[in-house]
């Protein structure tokens, strides 16, 4: 198991498309544009790797010199409860303690909701809807 940054435009970075899209969007019925690709070359995208195959992707969109806003979590379905998402937010917790950001936000599916307060994450928020589904506002002090 390898856990690492990925660069934006690079092969992993196509596998991180590809994981993204069929777990966050298909279900949905979304697709992915142009537009909202490129703000990830903003972003610092991390990656958990098996055999140089992706296996959960998430992105950390920096808000201030201190907060990242977590986003575009995706574990492959056949992984989902096994570790890998949890393994993925703990890496990007200590990546972003070494590059000093002091809390993290995101905006949890609300099926989510218990898989992040597994890790210590708060609700912040009323129940909202984005993307045509309940979520929360939650966050963590590193």
């Amino acid at each position: 198991m390898q856990l690492k940054q990925i660069k934006y435009q690079s092969p992993e970075y196509e596998q991180s498309l590809i994981l993204r899209d069929k777990i966050l969007r298909k279900p949905l019925g979304m697709v992915f544009i142009d537009e909202f690709l490129t703000q990830d070359k903003e972003e610092y995208i991390l990656g958990l790797f098996e055999q140089n195959e992706i296996k959960a992707v998430l992105h950390l969109k920096p808000l201030s010199d201190t907060v990242l806003k977590m986003r575009q979590v995706a574990v492959d379905e056949n992984l989902q409860g096994k570790g890998y998402g949890s393994k993925l937010v703990l890496f990007s917790e200590e990546f972003a303690r070494t590059k000093q950001y002091k809390k993290f936000i995101l905006h949890a599916r609300k099926t989510a909701v218990p898989f992040y307060q597994k890790l210590n994450y708060k609700i912040t928020s009323e129940e909202f809807f984005e993307i045509g589904i309940p979520h929360f506002e939650m966050e963590k002090v590193l």
